[in-house]
């Protein structure tokens, strides 16, 4: 199989040659310059030259942002730029720019995956983290009850740009897959209420989704922290997946497989492990392989590569990976075995 119906089959649960080999999200650049000092080649910081250079898979990733040029920075990390519709009204001319997708690299992109060398997709800042990037976080909590006009306003605007996105990245292609940025859960669980989930962010996304999925293309949140409460929404929302599955946020597959059986998955390799040697690497990918080979479930480490992680043990990640992953892949052709 080639990189794309590799892709294509696993997240689809059909029989597939191997999982992927993946990094969803790229390194720390901390965790690149140890790496540059253990024997990594001088000058090799390029997310798409390290896939290549360690053997991934190429998934080839545009993150589209709502503020465009010239939109003020705000003054401090979680402090906002909008504290009232007045503010918004002055910033909108800077927000939702029409221009945001780069022609010629979607051009060259669309080229390569119909040649079935790379995966294609591309993050939008969904309905809850566009609006706190906006209001800062803890306005934005508020703002639920106390501007609720104005979070409406906010991801209206916000989906009929995202529409327009669609439509100008479907001029050259159908990605594989789209995230929607939210981390609207941290470790105990999300911020938010499911009525509120339901009021400020489930009418959006079903604005959004069918122009997804008529051009088939795979919905999947991105959220850290524990999801497993909210999946619930997300599915009933229309959504198709989620990533990145934290495994020291409580996060457990099986479960999620369990009381989500048709959902897709990407990540969840817990990271903590990756600095303790082949025992305990050896461990968590056994712990993920019985779900793996079912399908819809694309092993990767669960947020960023630490920099506490040394090069030799990443090639031992990497080695132990490629085991796992063309084990997963003999174990979903068994249909006897109930690995389909």
């Amino acid at each position: 199989m080639n990189t794309r119906e590799r892709f294509r089959a696993a997240m689809n649960f059909r029989p597939f040659d191997r999982l992927p080999m993946i990094e969803w999200a790229h390194w720390w650049d901390k965790t690149v310059q140890r790496w540059l000092g253990e024997g990594l080649p001088a000058g090799m910081t390029d997310r798409y030259e390290l896939y290549q250079y360690f053997g991934l898979d190429m998934y080839r990733q545009d993150w589209l942002r709502a503020c465009g040029p010239g939109c003020p920075a705000p003054a401090s990390h979680g402090a906002g730029i909008v504290e009232t519709e007045a503010d918004y009204d002055r910033l909108r001319p800077l927000l939702f720019p029409a221009d945001v997708v780069d022609g010629r690299r979607w051009e060259d992109w669309a080229a390569e995956q119909a040649r079935g060398e790379s995966v294609l997709w591309f993050t939008l800042e969904g309905f809850f983290w566009f609006s706190r990037t906006l209001l800062g976080i803890e306005r934005h909590l508020f703002a639920f009850y106390d501007q609720p006009d104005l979070m409406h306003r906010i991801n209206d605007d916000l989906a009929d740009w995202m529409l327009g996105i669609v439509d100008r990245i479907g001029e050259f292609c159908a990605p594989d897959f789209m995230t929607f940025a939210e981390d609207m859960s941290y470790n105990n669980g999300p911020m938010l209420s499911r009525d509120m989930f339901d009021e400020f962010m489930k009418p959006y996304y079903a604005r959004v989704i069918p122009a997804l999925r008529k051009r088939g293309i795979l919905a999947i949140i991105d959220s850290d922290g524990d999801i497993t409460t909210p999946a619930h929404w997300f599915e009933d929302a229309g959504l198709d997946g989620i990533l990145p599955l934290e495994r020291q946020a409580g996060v457990d597959i099986a479960r999620l497989r369990a009381e989500h059986p048709r959902m897709r998955f990407i990540g969840h390799f817990d990271k903590m492990t990756m600095d303790k040697g082949e025992a305990a690497m050896r461990a968590e990918f056994e712990r993920l392989l019985p779900t793996a080979a079912r399908g819809g479930f694309l092993p990767s480490v669960d947020h960023q590569t630490p920099p506490g992680v040394s090069l030799a043990n990443y090639r031992i990640y990497l080695a132990l990976f490629r085991e796992y992953a063309e084990e997963a892949g003999r174990r979903s052709r068994r249909p006897a075995e109930g690995a389909r």
